[in-house]
Order: C-alpha cells, then sequence, then structure tokens
C-alpha cells in the first residue's frame, strides 16, 4: 500500500470518529515526530501493538479486501508483566469490503456494530483443530447472550447496537452493507503473530510503499524507546 493512502485512510477514519463522537486516546493523533520524543513511559504502546492498524491482507486491493482498526487496550502473552487479560479495538468495515475467513486457536470475541449501516458475518465451524477444512456441522453462538443453533455458513446480519460472541475455532468474514460501519470488538488478549489461522494464506500486514512521508505510526513501526532517547 502506498504511504499516501494509509495517510488519508487514517485521516478519514479519524473525521469517521469524530462523527460517531466515538474519541481515541490522546497518543492517536501523535506523529513519527511525536513518538521519537517518547521513551520508555510508553512502551506498553510498543509492545503490546496498540494503536492503527490498517492491512489491505496483502491483495492490492484495500477497498475489496481490507480493514481498518485501532487498538485501543491490549495485554502480551509473552510479557509475565503484562496484567491485562483483555482487549478492545475500534474497526472501521467499509462498504463490501471484505475481511476474509479466519478463525483464532485460543482468543474469543465479541464483534459489536458501533453504529453504521449492518455489519455481515458468515460463520463456519473449523472441522479440526489444525487443518485448513470448513465444517459441515451445526453449531452455538451467542448472539447479544442469546444461545442460538447456527448453520455451516449461515450469514449473520448485526444491527447498531448489537453483537456476537465468536468462540475460538469459528471461522469467520464480515463485510458491511448499507454504509461504512463502526465495529467494536472486546476479547481476551490479542496476538496477531500467533493466533490468527486464515482459510486461505494471506498476509496480515500491509508492505508499504514509502512515496510520501508517514503521517502517523503504524502499531507496526514505533520508535523503540532506545531509539527515542
Amino acid at each position: 500500500m502506498n504511504r499516501s493512502t494509509i495517510n488519508v485512510l487514517i485521516q478519514d477514519a479519524l473525521h469517521f470518529f469524530d462523527r460517531h463522537q466515538f474519541q481515541l486516546p490522546p497518543w492517536a493523533r501523535w506523529t513519527p515526530a511525536d513518538w521519537c520524543r517518547r521513551g520508555a513511559e510508553c512502551d506498553e504502546i510498543r509492545r503490546n501493538l496498540l494503536g492503527w492498524d490498517l492491512t489491505d491482507f496483502g491483495s492490492g486491493d484495500f477497498d475489496k479486501l481490507g480493514l481498518l482498526l485501532f487498538t485501543i487496550r491490549n495485554g502480551n502473552l509473552k510479557n509475565p508483566d503484562s496484567h491485562k487479560s483483555y482487549a478492545e479495538k475500534i474497526m472501521i468495515v467499509r462498504e463490501r469490503q471484505v475481511t476474509p475467513m479466519h478463525f483464532h486457536w485460543k482468543k474469543m470475541e465479541d464483534i459489536i456494530n458501533r453504529g453504521g449501516g449492518e455489519l455481515v458475518i458468515r460463520l463456519y465451524h473449523a472441522a479440526t483443530a489444525d487443518e485448513h477444512q470448513l465444517g459441515t456441522q451445526e453449531f452455538a453462538v451467542s448472539v447479544d447472550g442469546v444461545r442460538r443453533a447456527c448453520q455451516a455458513g449461515e450469514v449473520i446480519r448485526l444491527h447498531p447496537g448489537e453483537s456476537i460472541t465468536l468462540e475460538p475455532y469459528v471461522y469467520h468474514t464480515f463485510w458491511a452493507e448499507g454504509g461504512m460501519t463502526l465495529v467494536g470488538e472486546v476479547s481476551m488478549v490479542n496476538d496477531d503473530a500467533t493466533d490468527n489461522c486464515f482459510f486461505e494464506p494471506c498476509g496480515r500486514f500491509p508492505t508499504v510503499t514509502e512515496d510520501v512521508p508517514p503521517a502517523f505510526c503504524l502499531c507496526t513501526e514505533y520508535p523503540t524507546a532506545a531509539s527515542a532517547n
């Protein structure tokens, strides 16, 4: 993805969050120069990959296959000093923009439609724990605390205010209909390096072409505390 495109998408996201009165922490607007002045006091943000997370999943077509996320809080499974067992994200899902089919081995998550259009989710249960195979069996999901049966490949539509709980090994792919949609995620600790099983191989983080200077740091790009000092 071109850095110029990433800059515009993040700036547009800030306006979208403002319109929906969803306020981000102050450091969401820090520039790379601001981060270079920050030391070890910000290591929780750096270590736990908080902040802007924007990906085209290696597709080269963000509008068709992509997602914009901001991780507000997260623990760290690799850090014994991390006492947080939870994570929270806010996401923007664009009209007909697909997040690829995947499940998590460990993470349970609630996906919440916070406003805008409909969030459309297609669900399967994994056939086995370690094979890339969609199950054909019926399974159960919880929608706003109400347990219900779900058929393999069933589509569930979440209107603003509605949510679904996705347990480990539940394959899910989602997109928005009826307009750009503000989507929340409340979950166990998030670890994108080890806990994503995509049905078809894809890139989790984008390859960036530096056609202009960055206006913001993505969560994988922060200067270290050592370099900041």
